[in-house]
């Protein structure tokens, strides 16, 4: 599929989960589609990057559900900031492990799944409809953390093949398979689409994180976690965050209209080109 057939599978109203975490291997191809179109009233799941700065500031976003949402390099997204502190939209903040249990609840088709993450904070008195459970096997208090349950995933690797097997080669290949396993539709970008056979010539069977089983559609779409990184092909580009960043108040509508409102091939351009992202070096952290 291409990134405007995945925007023309979604709604006005959808639960939508996004992959990746912070600015590291985010499907922004696919997000700057969803903040170009038209829908509207999205509750957003996420370890928050750009991805939740962007749909904030576009006006996409009704609820936000999140465990953080931070640049990396640039400790907090200003356009997730400023919604927040305006109070413009709905916020349920978690724990992160708590965010990784409500997936993973959804994803084994539980309606909760018992932690200790969250206990002794305030999370249960700013979402009162978190509930505790008494344990049978003795009489600690558990939270319960209720399945996040999402209508769509967007997530983005480094390699795919047609069937929706998904190869994640640098060292952040975290909970994109709970996303996928919580949504009803899974739609996965990609810097490169190979025959399958290639998948455990490239990397380690262990860099092979998606099976075809949760995965409905793959995107091709080189260079597609931009401005986060996608190592070891890209690190994060501090140069365009800082541009992204910086680009609040009235500033936003000339960022939408050079580096939204376009197409993925003109957005690389405007960026750039293709060698000036591919000679960003791998972030170390």
């Amino acid at each position: 599929m291409t990134t405007n057939d995945v925007v023309g599978e979604l709604r006005d109203g959808m639960t939508i989960g996004i992959g990746g975490w912070g600015a590291r291997r985010k499907p922004m191809a696919l997000v700057r589609a969803l903040a170009r179109s038209s829908l509207k009233d999205l509750t957003i799941v996420s370890y928050g990057g750009p991805d939740v700065g962007m749909l904030c500031a576009a006006g996409k976003v009704h609820k936000l559900i999140f465990g953080f949402v931070s640049l990396d390099l640039i400790p907090l997204d200003p356009h997730f900031r400023a919604v927040r502190q305006a109070g413009a939209i709905k916020i349920m903040e978690l724990d992160e492990g708590m965010l990784q249990w409500g997936l993973k609840a959804a994803m084994i088709r539980l309606p909760f799944l018992p932690t200790r993450a969250g206990l002794a904070t305030d999370v249960q008195q700013l979402n009162p409809e978190i509930k505790t459970i008494r344990s049978p096997y003795g009489s600690e208090s558990l939270l319960a953390m209720p399945a996040l349950e999402l209508d769509a995933a967007l997530v983005h690797v480094d390699h795919a093949d047609e069937r929706g097997n998904g190869q994640i080669l640098g060292d952040d290949p975290f909970f994109d398979d709970l996303y996928c396993g919580a949504a009803k539709r899974r739609y996965v970008s990609c810097e490169r689409i190979v025959p399958t056979a290639e998948l455990t010539t490239l990397g380690c069977i262990h860099t092979l994180a998606l099976n075809r089983t949760l995965v409905d559609a793959v995107i091709e779409a080189p260079l597609g976690a931009h401005p986060t990184m996608c190592t070891p092909k890209y690190g994060i580009d501090l140069e365009h965050l800082k541009t992204y960043a910086g680009a609040t108040g009235d500033g936003w509508a000339a960022y939408q209209q050079q580096f939204v409102d376009v197409d993925h091939a003109q957005y690389i351009e405007a960026i750039g080109g293709r060698a000036k992202i591919e000679s960003i070096p791998p972030t170390v952290f």
